[in-house]
């Protein structure tokens, strides 16, 4: 079932569906399929360390252990921060309504690996007057846990869109950057012009 993200802007409450845009469907896709000789569609199936157990799909899960290899429950589980302190949890974004409040430049968007697109289609009337020109950021969080995205909304073409990502702090280098150039045959011309003593 599709869940709506609820935005906060300019005092209205603007509810809305994130409808993921893919490349699938932008531009359809091909699938490979194993068949044998008589046209069966075959099965992906593991084989145990022995060689000699056949595991179909499915029978192959992971399991979580401790320091004396006791199995562990994941609910038992809690995430702590790089000092040991407990992580504090980031609730879903689809909890409460989402304030836009903070808006980001277009460097701002770029510096960031874009990694989902969404589509707000059934945007109410009046939420992309409201977003107009502006991008506008928000940290975004499916379901809750410890992290958070990215996010950023923007119109395009007069559709609302939604963009996740992850911030990719990178330096440029510009055309003000004085370059070392290291002239190679100026360097071997010197060598070839050094006399040898030992010769003599």
């Amino acid at each position: 079932m599709a869940r709506t993200l609820v935005f906060g802007l300019g005092g209205q409450r603007y509810p809305a569906v994130p409808t993921k845009v893919d490349r699938k469907k932008l531009y359809g896709w091909s699938e490979t399929v194993a068949v044998d000789d008589d046209g069966n569609t075959l099965q992906v199936a593991a084989v145990d360390a022995t060689g000699t157990i056949v595991i179909p799909a499915g029978g192959v899960g992971f399991g979580l252990l401790d320091v004396d290899e006791r199995w562990v429950e994941r609910s038992a589980l809690h995430a702590v921060t790089a000092d040991g302190a407990d992580a504090e949890p980031v609730p879903s974004s689809f909890d409460a309504p989402v304030e836009l409040t903070d808006t980001a430049t277009p460097d701002d968007l770029l510096a960031h690996a874009i990694t989902a697109v969404y589509q707000l289609v059934d945007a109410p009337d009046g939420f992309c007057e409201a977003v107009g020109d502006q991008i506008y950021r928000f940290d975004y969080s499916f379901r809750a846990g410890y992290t958070a995205s990215p996010a950023f909304v923007l119109v395009s073409d007069g559709v609302v869109f939604l963009l996740v990502g992850r911030h990719t702090p990178f330096e440029l280098v510009g055309l003000d950057q004085p370059a070392v150039v290291v002239d190679d045959e100026a360097d071997q011309a010197d060598d070839d012009d050094e006399i040898d003593f030992s010769m003599m």
